[in-house]
């Protein structure tokens, strides 16, 4: 395949504004934790190689263990993972999937005993950020830096 467009050099604003998101999402009250999570389990969703690579990377510096990474995929079926962690996982996945059936009342209800409004928001904003990622680096086949 040829090469692809840079969207970093031809719409040096629009990426901007992407980072920009970044940013806000790693200075908010997620921990960080949540944040890898979220990262990694669209990622392995939307098939972002480099984004489950370079996540997992930074999950693991964090102190997140292999172990339930190796098993994020499978969250449902162990007891690795809080509830809370569990209800940030299902925003994920319903939003990562929204065409399937988007994010149902059932998962936000459980979001709500956990969470503020405002960390809602952080989680569906970190949520719609990483998919963006992966779609921009799916389709330009460039790493993101």
């Amino acid at each position: 395949m040829g090469s692809r467009i840079d969207i970093s050099q031809l719409e040096p604003e629009a990426f901007e504004a992407m980072l920009c998101l970044e940013n806000y999402l790693k200075n908010s009250k997620l921990s960080k934790s949540h944040f890898y999570l979220i990262k990694i389990r669209a990622s392995q969703i939307n098939g972002c190689a480099f984004c489950i690579n370079m996540h997992t990377m930074e999950a693991l510096k964090i102190g997140e263990t292999a172990q339930r990474i190796f098993l994020l995929n499978a969250w449902k079926e162990t007891e690795l993972f809080t509830e809370e962690e569990k209800v940030i996982l299902a925003i994920t996945e319903e939003v990562t999937l929204i065409s399937q059936k988007g994010l149902s009342d059932e998962t936000y209800k459980k979001a709500e005993v956990f969470f503020d409004e405002n960390q809602i928001a952080q989680i569906l904003m970190a949520v719609v950020t990483i998919n963006a990622w992966n779609r921009i680096v799916i389709s330009t086949k460039k790493a993101v830096t």
